[in-house]
Order: structure tokens, then sequence, then C-alpha cells
């Protein structure tokens, strides 16, 4: 029934041709299939008849296939070029949306500064104007200091719920309160929630407080940012993500969630309006103080030489204070700025620039230079902007660190030293995260282990001997790049789990892969760079998983040894298998196990003791190439609790055995495991670490022979 709804179902797919009239039979609406094949084979003169029809029911079978790879591959097509579009359109849609946005402030601020202008020109006008548009305006002096008195009130009863920050936040006569609510914070890397705060804007600078537990309507101090060096942006909301906007301080930069998208608008729509007021009323400040006060009057002296030697005194200041800005490259100097730029000849900007402050490195600063610093500044914001683009993780990382080192140079030669190391070490933890997920996972996992290890330590070997190039003036640098390699490094620990312990591997071949990244771990010493504390730190965890885990598998495996034991000795059969046991024994440390083996190929040993004994020296061998301080005591409760198994066996065996023959072998496997297994474990034990075992030394002393009481049967160890 199923193969024929299969033909059915090919045979539907088909368009008019040889299978017209099977395609019509099948359309039927009292099609069966079972009648179909059963009238099908009855009809059929033999087996040739029936080997034709399937046939001609495997082409039509692979016509079909066809036919719909072609339409899928098609489908796939428009799915992709539609995609392309949806997010090129996204992409001119937010560069509409932040022409729009500049426009409006550009709008705002013109219209802000025609009303100045106008207010300037005549006073009546503007009080006029102010009292129209705000009719709660203070009318009089005391009105406006029982207003600025009711600001500064607010604002101080509602920072006295918040602790710690009396110091820090001293008052002033023209500090207020513009807005505050309660905001969630979230990771900008995981996107996960940290805290509850709430925000306080004041005219001047914007104080984030956490709330306390136990205490309803009380905070504490966490940070506080001036307006001047804040920065608002939208993040587009992504759910369960929304309502978000972050704000950027360099150079960090937090994110917060308001408690609705109306919420969120304030917040914006308030943290601009007050920006903006802050810059203008600062702005206006700046200008009051250029303006030129009027000279006091000095009282008429009865000296008729005074006039004279003043006039002779005050003509050689005038002539100090022209600074000649008439020179040709000085004139042309903003459009040679804004030429380089566009070229993108940054070297030749910032020779411009060290030209210009050399020259007026002595001048006093006139009029004239503050207006061609102003021009000077606005080229030297937009070079700052193309520098950091270049540096950004979205431009190509290939080329290396190397790739970096102009935008780096020109970035420390405008003064931006903290901002190039900033971008330079964001720069080279993209490129290196891009690395290790362009490598392939093989099969074999000691394979990728060698790529990983030699694709990110090359890659930090290279960026520290970069930095250390670009930032060599710059000592108070070094200490981000330590913070950048110590988060790399923990992004490499992640990889190495995933592959290593997360998949389940052996413990040899977690030691090997281990053993790989010490190794090119210590090529960071060439440059005085230290990491093997790091990644011992970090790998502590998942070796400690492993040994236990493996641990756990040597128990069961004894124990189930223990349950099927006969106590006979073991027949190797061939003296190939007697020769290969032994190599296997000397490798594990016995020297002396020539003198348990007897005539032929017998060994007067039990097959458990002996799988115990490779067992036990397989797992220390393996785990000593683990072995770092943190996990020494790990590896000695593991060998407690492995021999723990095989000697209490062995004492209950002893103790229970009654023939006499049987006990003497017995006998013979526990002297065996006291008198060479145990010293060969201590012996490896202290010569991996370093120093003795003092419970190894304390488990071989309690389970000597001349300890056992026959007539127990319970086992004393």
């Amino acid at each position: 029934g199923g193969a024929a709804a299969a033909v059915a179902a090919m045979a539907l797919s088909l368009g008019e041709g040889g299978g017209s009239r099977l395609r019509r039979q099948l359309e039927s609406g009292g099609f069966a299939a079972g009648e179909y094949v059963k009238q099908l084979s009855q009809q059929s003169d033999g087996d040739r008849d029936l080997q034709e029809h399937r046939q001609r029911i495997q082409a039509l079978s692979e016509e079909t296939a066809q036919s719909l790879k072609r339409n899928v591959y098609q489908n796939y097509r428009q799915f992709i070029e539609t995609a392309r579009e949806i997010s090129y359109l996204e992409s001119e849609m937010y560069q509409l949306s932040h022409i729009l946005t500049e426009q409006k402030g550009i709008m705002e601020a013109v219209t802000q500064a025609l009303l100045l202008q106008a207010d300037r020109d005549d006073p009546a006008l503007g009080a006029r104007r102010a009292a129209a548009a705000d009719p709660f305006l203070p009318l009089s002096a005391k009105e406006a200091a029982a207003s600025e008195e009711g600001r500064q009130r607010t604002l101080t009863t509602l920072l006295e719920k918040v602790e710690g920050c009396r110091d820090l936040l001293p008052e002033s006569p023209g500090k207020y309160l513009v807005y505050n609510g309660d905001l969630v914070e979230y990771d900008a890397d995981h996107m996960a929630q940290i805290q509850r705060v709430h925000a306080f804007l004041m005219n001047d600078c914007l104080l984030v407080a956490t709330a306390l537990p136990n205490r309803r309507g009380a905070y504490r101090y966490d940070a506080l940012y001036p307006l001047d060096g804040l920065a608002v942006v939208n993040v587009k909301d992504n759910p369960p993500m929304k309502d978000m906007f972050k704000l950027l301080m360099f150079p960090e930069s937090r994110i917060f969630q308001a408690e609705n998208a109306k919420i969120k608008k304030e917040w914006l729509e308030v943290l601009e309006e007050t920006k903006r007021n802050r810059a203008l009323s600062e702005k206006r400040r700046l200008e009051q103080e250029a303006l030129p006060r009027p000279a006091l009057t000095p009282p008429e002296s009865t000296n008729p030489f005074e006039d004279d030697e003043e006039e002779e005194e005050e003509e050689p200041s005038a002539e100090e204070e022209v600074v000649d800005l008439s020179l040709e490259w000085i004139q042309e100097l903003p459009e040679d700025l804004d030429v380089c730029i566009a070229q993108r000849d940054f070297e030749g900007a910032v020779d411009l620039l060290d030209k210009l402050n050399e020259y007026l490195g002595d001048k006093p600063v006139s009029q004239p230079v503050k207006e061609l610093r102003l021009k000077v500044d606005e080229r030297v914001r937009q070079l700052t902007d193309v520098l950091v683009f270049e540096l950004s993780p979205d431009r190509s990382l290939r080329g290396g660190p190397r790739a970096t080192r102009r935008a780096v140079s020109q970035l420390i030669r405008l003064g931006q030293s903290t901002k190039a190391c900033e971008l330079f070490l964001k720069n080279r933890a993209a490129a290196v995260q891009t690395a290790i997920r362009q490598l392939r996972i093989e099969g074999a996992t000691l394979l990728y282990i060698h790529k990983l290890c030699h694709v990110f330590f090359t890659s930090l070997l290279e960026t520290a001997r970069e930095f250390e190039t670009d930032f060599a003036g710059n000592n108070g640098c070094y200490s981000a790049f330590v913070v950048w390699a110590r988060s790399s490094m923990k992004m490499f620990v992640d990889a190495f789990s995933k592959q290593v312990f997360d998949s389940k591997e052996s413990l040899s071949t977690a030691a090997e892969c281990v053993k790989v990244a010490k190794e090119h771990c210590k090529q960071l010493s060439e440059i005085g760079l230290d990491l093997t504390f790091i990644i011992h730190a970090l790998l502590v965890k998942d070796i400690k998983g492993a040994l236990q885990s493996y641990k756990d598998i040597i128990i069961e495996a004894t124990k189930h040894r223990n349950s099927e034991e006969m106590w006979r000795r073991m027949n190797l059969m061939t003296p190939e298998a007697l020769g290969k046991l032994r190599e296997e024994m000397r490798g594990c440390g016995v020297g002396n196990f020539d003198q348990y083996t007897g005539d032929d190929c017998w060994v007067n040993l039990s097959y458990t003791v002996v799988a115990f004994t490779k067992q036990t020296m397989a797992f220390l061998e393996e785990a000593l190439k683990l072995y770092f301080p943190e996990l020494h005591m790990v590896l000695l409760e593991s060998l407690v609790e492995i021999i723990l198994v095989a000697v209490q066996h062995v004492d209950y065996s002893l103790r229970c055995e009654q023939d006499p023959e049987k006990k003497a072998f017995i006998r013979q496997n526990a002297s065996f495991l006291y008198e060479t297994v145990l010293p060969v474990v201590e012996k490896r034990f202290e010569e991996g670490v370093g120093k003795p075992a003092k419970q190894l030394q304390d488990l071989r002393n309690a389970s000597r022979l001349m300890r056992v009481n026959p007539e127990s049967t319970t086992s004393v160890v």
C-alpha cells in the first residue's frame, strides 16, 4: 500500500506525456492502491511485463525528482535575493533615519541660535517670547529664587535616598533634577539581566544607583557620568529583548531596558534635550567670557609724562598679540586636511596638524586663532572617526596585526592612545575569534587541538609583538593587553574544553591535548608573558571532572572483575604473549615480574591483579601529564580509592577462603600488591609530583599481611 501511494504521488507530479493515462487513473477519487496492484498483477503476462512497468515507474520517479530539485533551487535563489534586498532596504532605512535625526538636530540648533541672537538684539522681545512660551516662568527675581530653591530641594530630597553620593555630588546653585526612573541593566555581550537600577538625570550629569534589597525606596551609588562625555544610542527591538537603549561612556558602554516603549522614548528624548541644553548653556558661557570687559578707569595723574610712557609701553604689547595667519599653508590648511582625509592620506593629515601645533605652540590665543582652531578641530574629529572605522571589527580582518599599524600609529600621534589601544585589541579579538570559528573540526580530536593551538597562540604572539611595537612609549596600555590576553585565553579554553572534555574523550587523549596546549603556551615566555597559571585556572574544573570520571570507570571495572574472580593462575598459552606481558609490566615500573612467572607460559598471579596493576599505572601516568598543584588532592584521593578496591577484595578473599592451596595463591597475589605494586605507585607519584604522598604510605603500612586477622571475615582497610 505504501509503495503504491509513493507511485501515485510521483505520477501526480508529472505533466502530460506517456504517463497521461496512468496519471488520470491515479487522480480518480475512487483510486485504491491495493486494487490497482492486484489488477496489474493479474493483467501481466509474466515477470517481464512487471519489470517493464517497474522501469517506467522508476523513470517517472527520476523525472519527478529532477523537477523537484529544479523548483527547490529556483525558490532558494529567489529567497536569497529577497533576503539580500531586505537587508539593503533595512540599511537604507537606518541611514535615512539617522539623516533625519541629524537634520532635526541641526534645525533645532539653528532655531535656538536665531532666538538667542534675537534676544540679544531686543531683550524685551526675548522676555515676551519666554513668557508666551511658558506661562509658568517666574515673573520676578523673588519668584525665580523660590523656583530654583524648590528644584534644588527636590534634588536634595531624592539624593538623600542614595547612599555614598553626597561627597561625589557637591551641591552647586545651578544643579537640579530633570528626570528619574527605574531601569533594568543588561550585559552588553550576552544580553543577560544584571541588576535593577534607578537613574537620576540632572542638568549636567547622570547618576546611576542600585536598589538596596531590604529597604524600599533606598539606593546605593553605582556610577556618575557627565553629560559632556555621554552618548545615547537607541537599541533596535529584537524580541524578547526590547525597549532598550545604550549609554556610551568611553571606554565602557552599558545597556538599560525601560518598563515600556513610552518610557524608553521619554528617556531618549529627555537625554538628548538635556544634552542639547547643556551644550547651549556651555556655549553661551564661553561667549560671555570671550566678550571684552570694560577697562577700569585709572585715577587721573598729575604726571605730564605718564601718557607718553604708557603709549610707548602699549605699542610693543599690541605687536606681541598679533599672530600671522596669512601664510599660504595656514590659509589652505582646512582644505588640505579635507583632501588628505578623502584620499586616505592619514600620515599627511597628522603631519599638517603637527606643523600647525608647532607653529602656534608659543603664540597667544587670539580670536582668529580660536576660529582657526574650531575649523581644524572639526577635521580632527573627522580624521579620528575614519581611523576608528579602519580599526573596527566590521572591516576586513585579513593581513594580521600589522594591517592595523597605520591607523593605530596615527591615533597615537593625535593623542588618542587609550582609544587606539582599545580598538586595536577589539580588532585582534574579533580576528582570533573568526580564525577559531573557521577551523574545521576533524575526526581526530588531537589533530584539531594541534591546529587550534597553532592558530590561537600564533595570533596571540603576533598580537603581543605588534602591541609592543605600536605602544612602546605608552606603558599605561600594557595592563589593558594583559586583561585582553586573559579574556582571549578564556575564549580559547571554551573551544578547547568543548572539543576535548564535553565530547567525553579518553583520559590519554585529554592528557595529550592538555600537554600540547601547555607547550604552545610556553611560547609566550619569549616576550615575557606567562599565561600558564591562567590556563591552569580555566582548565582545573574540566580536568577534575575527567579524573573523577575515569576513576569511576576503573573502580567499576575492578569490581566487575572481582565479582568473577576464581583465583587461578594465568596461562598465556604462547611465549610471545608472555614476553609481551613482561614488557607491559616493565613499562609499568614492575622490574621483578620474572619471579612471578612459572614454567612454560604460566604466571603465578591472578588475571584480576595483573589487569588492576596495568590499569592503575596507566591511570597514574596519564594523570601526571595533567598534573598541576591545584589537582594534587584530587589525584591523590582518586588513587587511594582505586587501590582500596583491590586491597579490600584481596583481604576479604584471604579471610573467607578455606582451601589451603587457594589461600596460599591469594597470599602470593597480596604480597605482589603490597610489596611491589604499591611501592611502584608511591615512587612514580613522588617522581611526577616532586614530593612524597603520606596517604599512600599510610595505606601500604595499614595493609601489611602481618596485620591480617585470619579469623575475621571483614576488611579492616
